[in-house]
């Protein structure tokens, strides 16, 4: 690795943290007036579409399995989401939104829609899109990477 590769990379990683920041506090800003947490809208936007075990809602959104054991044990207390029988894993329950969850959820989009327009609006419809697919290579990339070196 040449010095210059090198600090392409430290320079990608120290601007990925900040982003990770800025998304963070963003996304509190939008969850707080619908009754969640950005950690909270995360795992139940995992499950959204359909159903699934803890394992996997960790692998999808690149956090720990215990973190989100923990928000999804919130979650049922909270009525936001429900155990069900896994049928691949009797003891891996799939984690469910329910439909207070997908209410609190949907409470979300209005100021989410706004939110994403005025991105739209800074940087373009292309720049954004070209962004997304290149910050998705690179999460792919690391992927492969990270496999390599586990």
């Amino acid at each position: 690795m040449t010095r210059d590769e090198q600090e392409l990379f430290a320079t990608a990683a120290i601007t990925s943290f900040r982003l990770n920041g800025q998304f963070l506090a963003i996304a509190e800003e939008l969850a707080r007036p619908a009754g969640l947490t950005a950690a909270w809208w995360q795992v139940l936007g995992a499950v959204l579409r359909e159903p699934l075990p803890v394992a996997g809602i960790a692998r999808a959104m690149g956090i720990t399995r215990q973190s989100v054991q923990r928000i999804a044990d919130l979650l049922v207390d909270k009525g936001l989401a429900e155990y069900r029988p896994n049928p691949a894993h009797r003891r891996a329950k799939l984690v469910a939104v329910t439909d207070a969850g997908l209410a609190a959820v949907r409470r979300i989009d209005p100021r989410h829609a706004v939110v994403a327009k005025r991105l739209v609006e800074e940087i373009g419809l292309e720049q954004l899109t070209a962004t997304v697919e290149t910050l998705t290579r690179l999460s792919t990339a690391l992927d492969a990477i990270a496999d390599e070196q586990g």
